[in-house]
């Protein structure tokens, strides 16, 4: 699978997740957090080249995609990733809610989402 494909599985399985969540059906959550952590799994293996795949989802429609990119890279493109969570975290909700989290935990010193 190419890197644009590995990165459209993200945006994909990102999407399935959240709409499975506001339908209550967590099994069918948890199926496309296993696909789309997987896609990432791929791509931070290409290092760079795969997070530089990545930041094309700072830009998508969905706000919950652009959430879980930026969760992920907020280590290699801190500023970027942190204005795209705290865009995000304006609103309310469950990714609000998240976004605000992650910022939290980044501001704490205890993220670790994806390790140096």
């Amino acid at each position: 699978m190419t890197l644009e494909e590995l990165v459209e599985q993200v945006a994909k399985h990102v999407a399935a997740q959240t709409d499975a969540i506001w339908k209550g059906d967590a099994k069918t959550g948890n199926k496309h957090a296993r696909k789309y952590n997987a896609a990432i799994d791929q791509l931070l293996a290409h290092g760079d080249a795969g997070r530089d795949a990545l930041l094309v989802l700072f830009k998508h429609e969905r706000m919950d995609v652009r959430v879980t990119a930026a969760a992920t890279l907020l280590r290699y493109r801190t500023a970027e990733a942190k204005a795209v969570l705290e865009e995000a975290a304006k609103g309310q909700g469950l990714v609000p809610f998240e976004a605000s989290i992650v910022l939290k935990r980044w501001n704490e010193g205890t993220w670790s989402l994806d390790p140096g």
